[in-house]
C-alpha cells in the first residue's frame, strides 16, 4: 500500500446511520486512513449533516445544523466521510444553503473544498492505489446517486477493490441506478421506492455475485432489507470494511427479518 510520508490531519465525519446502525464501518475507514498515514481525529461535537431537513425544505432546520458540522470541522486539514451522500451534502449543497450569507457562505466554500468521500479522498488526495487486505469470494458495487453524480466516485472504490486479494468484481446490470431510498423519498413514495429496490434486487441477484458492496449504508440498509425479506443468500457490506479487512461482524442485515 502507497503511504504519505508525513501526517496529515483527517477529522472522519462518521454520519448518522455509521454511529447509530453500522459502527464498524467508521472503525474501517480509521483504520484506512491510518495505514496511509493520516492522523486521524473524530471530533466529538458532530452531529447531523442537516440533508433530511435540507431536502424536506426545513432550511433553518438544516441550517443549524450545517453551522454546526462546519464550526466542528472548518479547522482540520481535511474532513472525510464513509458515505458520498454526506459527503455530497457538505461539499455541493452547504454553499448553496449559504449563498445568501457571505460570511457563511466563505465559510462553506472553505469547508467543501476540504472535505471528501473516504475511497476518493485515498485515491485522488493521497495516491492510494493497492491495499493488504484480502476478502474470498464475488462481489458487485452499488455505485450510489449522491456519490456518483455528486462526487464523480465510481472508479476510486473499483481501484482500490481490484488489489484485495481473492475478490472478484462482478459488474451487475443498472449499477449507476437508484435504489430506491433516497432518504426521504422512500417514506415519501414508498410504492415506487420498492418497484425501484424490487429491481435492484434482480440485477444484484443476476450478476452471480456472493456479496453486494457499496459506499453509502443508507442505500446498503435498504437494498439488504429488500434481500432479507424476500430470502436472498447475498450479503450487504459496506466497501470500506472489505478494503479494511475487517468482515468478521454479519453481514447487514444477517439474521434480521
Amino acid at each position: 500500500m502507497t503511504e504519505t510520508t508525513s501526517s496529515i490531519q483527517v477529522a472522519l465525519y462518521v454520519t448518522c446511520l455509521v454511529d447509530v446502525m453500522r459502527p464498524s464501518v467508521g472503525f474501517a475507514a480509521i483504520k484506512l486512513l491510518q495505514n496511509a498515514g493520516c492522523d486521524v481525529i473524530v471530533p466529538k461535537q458532530q452531529t447531523c449533516c442537516g440533508q433530511p431537513g435540507y431536502n424536506s425544505g426545513d432550511e433553518v432546520a438544516a441550517k443549524a445544523l450545517a453551522q454546526q458540522v462546519i464550526e466542528t470541522f472548518e479547522s482540520y486539514d481535511y474532513v472525510v466521510a464513509p458515505s458520498g451522500s454526506c459527503a455530497g451534502m457538505i461539499k455541493d449543497h452547504y454553499p448553496k444553503l449559504f449563498s445568501k450569507d457571505a460570511e457563511w457562505h466563505s465559510r462553506a466554500l472553505a469547508l467543501a473544498k476540504n472535505t471528501h468521500e473516504l475511497t476518493s479522498f485515498l485515491v485522488d488526495e493521497l495516491g492510494v492505489q493497492t491495499l493488504d487486505a484480502h476478502f474470498e469470494g464475488s462481489v458487485c458495487y452499488h455505485d450510489s446517486c449522491a456519490g456518483l453524480r455528486e462526487l464523480n466516485v465510481k472508479a476510486q472504490p473499483r481501484q482500490l477493490l481490484s488489489s484485495v486479494k481473492g475478490l472478484s468484481l462482478q459488474e451487475m446490470k443498472g449499477e449507476e441506478e437508484c435504489c430506491g431510498f433516497g432518504g426521504l423519498f422512500c417514506v415519501k413514495y414508498s410504492d415506487i421506492s420498492n418497484t425501484m429496490v424490487s429491481r435492484k434486487l434482480d440485477n444484484i441477484e443476476r450478476s452471480g455475485a456472493d456479496t453486494l458492496l457499496a459506499g453509502d449504508l443508507g442505500c446498503l440498509l435498504n437494498m439488504a432489507g429488500k434481500m432479507t425479506r424476500e430470502g436472498s443468500t447475498v450479503k450487504a457490506r459496506h466497501v470500506a470494511e472489505v478494503l479494511a479487512g475487517m468482515t468478521d461482524l454479519p453481514a447487514i442485515g444477517e439474521g434480521e427479518g
